[in-house]
């Protein structure tokens, strides 16, 4: 399976890849493909089902409003954020659903739209979308929402992803963290030289760098987006928006923090983690990294070497990337990047491990460096839980991005203090994640029925 960089790296909308843009762009595939067959304009009823996670916590992220988006054509990666209030709202007051955008079907969420208290086999987060004449049925499809806005339709099973192209020969292929060190070694490679000679089976050199740039900007724009805004985030939880505070409180100090320059430059790193995640609750536009739940990670750090090392260039920022996701392609091959899957684990602590990974990278790591590195990192979130307090994307979920991009940049540190060799490898940690995934009680797993989520009720 071929998993290119720009699979794990994809621009979207908030709270939630999995449960927001994994199912818009599965009703968007499927109003699409009702299009291609021509059967469109024959449609006088529309049905969709949430199973699992989605329809546990779906309120909570979007899921139903997502899909309802996609049915209209829209797509995560094209929609304005400020047009989905108003998409909404038609369709609440009419009851009349544009399908594709251009077909008109009589919709009642309270009647179409079926949160149902049941799981799908393959995945605990699908959906089950029906479109039929007034005679007959014309069209129906499962999906998948896999996690990081990746989906699966039913009939893709027996083949695989159906995110990626089967049919491509990477020169440097690799399903585990040995066999990547050992292609590194032989072809006296760094990862992110790798990376880029794997990038350029699917686009030019010249592609893949400003695609990944363009991806950056996306980041920038969705940190300055969260310095800039205030308020209280929506949802009911009246969680307030920090990152604006704690950016005027930074910019005033004349000098770094009393503390220490060090700890004072980890104040910048929780504010730019913040930024993003508050945005991503808000609905926002953000980069999935490889999730929204987790998609403040990566930028946190990036933002932490671009801003304090003066040498920073453009040519860093690919190569953080690049390595960045070799790491992520063995977590979401080897494991999952899905909570609803294997828990947060599989989401902050592939993001906090992917981070350490480009970190490591730029600051000159050899490949051994690097996979310790990003050992270390995803080591010590083993076991992490997914519990959002009231099925949103803001408790425990924005603080934990901050505290998981420190994490990263601790684990830099401590692999750069040593000659990559260390105890347990990669490949261990990231089964290791899998398998405690298999085990975690589905409570843990983005339902909201255990942990925080319900700790925070007080009988």
């Amino acid at each position: 399976m071929a998993i290119s960089v720009f699979d794990l790296f994809k621009v979207g909308i908030g709270p939630s890849s999995s449960h927001t843009v994994g199912p818009m762009r599965a009703a968007a595939t499927f109003a699409q493909t009702l299009r291609e067959q021509g059967l469109l304009e024959q449609v006088s009823r529309v049905e969709v089902r949430l199973y699992g996670s989605l329809s546990a916590t779906g309120v909570g992220h979007a899921t139903d409003r997502a899909t309802l988006l996609g049915l209209m054509g829209e797509w995560p990666d094209q929609i304005e954020p400020q047009r989905i209030e108003p998409l909404i709202k038609q369709l609440l007051d009419t009851q009349v659903l544009q399908l594709d955008g251009r077909h008109p079907v009589a919709f009642a969420c309270d009647r179409d739209l079926l949160l149902l208290d049941e799981s799908l086999p393959y995945h605990p987060n699908a959906m089950t979308l029906e479109a039929s004449s007034a005679s007959k049925l014309l069209l129906q499809q499962t999906y998948y929402s896999v996690g990081g806005g990746f989906i699966v339709e039913a009939g893709q099973l027996a083949s695989g992803d159906g995110n990626v192209d089967q049919s491509v020969q990477l020169p440097y292929d690799f399903s585990s963290a040995a066999q990547l060190l050992a292609l590194c070694k032989q072809h006296k490679l760094r990862v992110s030289e790798l990376m880029m000679a794997n990038e350029r089976a699917w686009r030019t050199e010249a592609d893949v760098r400003s695609g990944l740039l363009e991806l950056w900007r996306v980041m920038r724009e969705c940190v300055d987006n969260g310095l800039r805004n205030e308020g209280v985030l929506p949802g009911g939880l009246k969680v307030k928006r920090r990152a604006a505070k704690l950016h005027r409180s930074l910019q005033e100090l004349g000098k770094p923090n009393v503390i220490g320059s060090t700890l004072g430059a980890l104040e910048w790193v929780n504010l730019f983690a913040l930024a993003v995640n508050e945005e991503n609750a808000a609905g926002g536009r953000m980069v999935t990294a490889p999730t929204n739940g987790a998609a403040g990670i990566i930028p946190a750090v990036l933002h932490y070497y671009m801003k304090f090392n003066p040498d920073a260039c453009d040519s860093d920022v690919v190569d953080f990337l690049l390595s960045a996701a070799a790491v992520g392609i063995l977590c979401k091959k080897n494991a999952s990047i899905s909570g609803a899957e294997v828990g947060c684990q599989g989401e902050v602590g592939s993001a906090c491990s992917m981070a350490a990974a480009g970190l490591a990278e730029v600051l000159g790591a050899t490949p051994m460096q690097l996979e310790n590195a990003a050992e270390i990192a995803l080591e010590h979130n083993l076991g992490l839980t997914c519990d959002p307090v009231g099925g949103l994307v803001q408790v425990p979920c924005i603080e934990r991005n901050a505290i998981a991009a420190v994490k990263a940049i601790n684990a830099v540190q401590m692999a750069l203090r040593g000659d990559g060799e260390h105890f347990i490898s990669l490949d261990r940690v990231i089964r290791t994640m899998r398998d405690t995934g298999a085990d975690m009680h589905a409570n843990y797993k983005e339902t909201s029925r255990g942990g925080l989520a319900v700790a925070f009720v007080e009988c």
